[in-house]
């Protein structure tokens, strides 16, 4: 027994026809948590042409604390670009718990004062991302009463959001339920082209003439919105990035690549271009699935996700041999156009070793990414990391369908429009600004605020101090990404940051008494890291780092990484 909830299109939910039930439990959700689903339904004596349609579950379940965890990481994630740190995590579950701030200051070894501080802050957060007030006594009550878990399925290692997949789970839904069937149809009369769910680009021709449901079921806008308000890290627009852009389309698109890896530093921007080239080439595939890796999914429970999402199978359907898993997924991939795109990838990557190693008993992720390279299919996985899986250097190439792009900072140009935006001054000042935190997305969004706060806008005075600025948020996620490093990058780095000048690689040799070897084996993960900066000075190729995690190693670690 459930409420059927029936929201017009583009209406505010407070503004729809639902039950006088269900809207006491609706509070705080906003309409883009439902699915489109556009068709004439009959509400009372009127007919709404374009409207939402679900089925709500009388009695859902209370979530777990790991489940809420994950949801608020998500939320924080959304309004700040940054996850929950370990205090934070604490302050959620003491909540859940009834605990004192004493008590998690005592637990956590900090003073309570420093607790409340943080946990003010991010009572913020969330109360903005909710729509309504949250604090330390109604957090709890306030993520049961918006059950959302109706909207998000959650399970113990990660978080999948509907309209993350426009084909995975939407079974639940009428669209994605129609368009399953039609697949069933049409896996037994493949003649029957009217019966395709979306047909491959080659085969469709206009777009115009496919089905009325096929123009206005929506799924796919609806998916794309969500995606740019709940993943799109933004200064508050787009801004640049056109080469990379057009590299991405040419290689996916045009050049049918099969493995594409886009690799950066946290922040640089990957989950924002990705975001924004799959909105620009969506319609030339006929399933997108966007699954996110942070939570170290064994490869078993990826592919089980994947498949479901790429066929009408339920989790214990699934083939229990992962070999086999990964043939029913190449067969899927061979048979439909598919974009596959995985976030995080560097979650499944070892720490303490160059880069590319996987953590223990992740090494079938190696045999995953070669078969996706080599192996003849008509989809693509685009993956998202701060480092390449080894695989990708074994197999890229230029005319290979395996490549790898690193991405860069913002240019000059287009990071001054995010300036102008926040209207700080003295325009003359900004390249040099932006050169020193080398176009970093991330960074250059955290030193603007400051200095719009702080200086009232006035870079050239912010520029007057010598020292650059980095605040938690930028230690955090440098303090992520050093503490992955091997020994020996570890003395590579050290070294570099010492050294008055650029180093070339016999300095290193003869400095940090390693082999040869060894040092190019670490310069090499340094730089697919984007940790260290390779130069060219009279025709000699030197290395540096550059100044923002210059500065942080200084200060951090007094000369001693280890």
């Amino acid at each position: 027994m459930g409420y059927w909830c029936v929201t017009v299109s583009e209406q505010h939910p407070t503004d729809s026809f639902e039950s006088q039930d269900w809207r006491k439990s609706w509070t705080g959700i906003t309409h883009r948590k439902l699915v489109w689903q556009k068709k004439s339904v009959k509400v009372g004596k009127s007919r709404v042409k374009s409207a939402k349609i679900i089925k709500i579950p009388a009695s859902p379940r209370l979530m777990d604390v790991h489940e809420i965890l994950t949801l608020a990481d998500e939320l924080v994630f959304t309004q700040t670009g940054k996850h929950l740190d370990n205090l934070q995590q604490d302050i959620l579950r003491g909540a859940c718990k009834g605990k004192k701030y004493s008590k998690i200051a005592e637990e956590f070894h900090c003073s309570e004062g420093h607790v409340k501080d943080v946990a003010s802050e991010l009572w913020k957060v969330l109360s903005q991302a909710l729509g309504q007030e949250v604090n330390k006594f109604n957090f709890r009550a306030t993520v049961d009463r918006l059950n959302f878990s109706n909207f998000l399925h959650f399970n113990k290692d990660s978080i999948r959001i509907e309209k993350f997949s426009v084909c995975g789970d939407t079974v639940h839904y009428g669209s994605g339920r129609e368009k399953r069937e039609k697949k069933g149809r049409e896996r037994k009369s493949k003649s029957d082209k009217a019966d395709r769910p979306l047909t491959h680009p080659s085969k469709r021709g206009d777009r115009a003439a496919n089905s009325e449901e096929d123009k206005t079921s929506g799924l796919w806008e609806t998916k794309t919105r969500f995606l740019e308000e709940t993943r799109f890290w933004r200064f508050a627009s787009f801004y640049g990035r056109t080469e990379e852009l057009n590299t991405l389309e040419q290689w996916i698109v045009k050049e049918s690549t099969r493995l594409v890896a886009l690799v950066g530093l946290s922040g640089i921007g990957k989950t924002t271009l990705a975001v924004q080239c799959v909105t620009q080439i969506q319609d030339k595939f006929d399933y997108i699935i966007w699954q996110s890796l942070r939570s170290s999914p064994p490869l078993k429970g990826l592919l089980t996700n994947l498949l479901k999402s790429l066929s009408n199978q339920s989790e214990s359907e699934s083939p229990a041999d992962t070999e086999d898993q990964l043939s029913l997924l190449m067969q899927s991939l061979q048979e439909y156009r598919c974009l596959l795109i995985l976030d995080d990838g560097q979650m499944i990557l070892s720490r303490g070793q160059l880069a590319g190693h996987y953590q223990p008993g992740y090494e079938d992720y190696g045999d995953f990414f070669r078969r996706i390279g080599e192996f003849s299919h008509q989809s693509c996985l685009l993956l998202l990391s701060w480092e390449p899986p080894a695989e990708i250097g074994q197999l890229e190439g230029e005319n290979a369908p395996v490549r790898c792009y690193q991405l860069k900072g913002l240019s000059a140009s287009s990071a001054g429009e995010f300036f102008r935006e926040k209207e700080l001054g003295d325009d003359e000042t900004w390249p040099d600004l932006i050169h020193q935190y080398r176009g970093h997305p991330f960074w250059l969004k955290m030193v603007a605020t400051t200095i719009a706060d702080l200086f009232s806008g006035g870079v050239s005075e912010f520029l007057k101090y010598e020292a650059l600025f980095l605040d938690d948020a930028f230690k955090q996620k440098l303090k992520q990404q050093i503490d992955r490093l091997s020994k020996v990058e570890k003395k590579v780095m050290l070294y570099l940051v010492t050294a008055e000048d650029s180093v070339t690689t016999s300095a290193l040799v003869q400095e940090l008494e390693l082999s040869l070897s060894e040092i190019l084996n670490a310069i090499k993960s340094l730089s697919r890291r984007s940790l260290i900066e390779k130069i060219t000075q009279d025709q000699e190729t030197v290395f540096t780092v550059q100044p923002v995690i210059q500065q942080y190693l200084t200060s951090q670690y007094s000369g001693n990484l280890a």
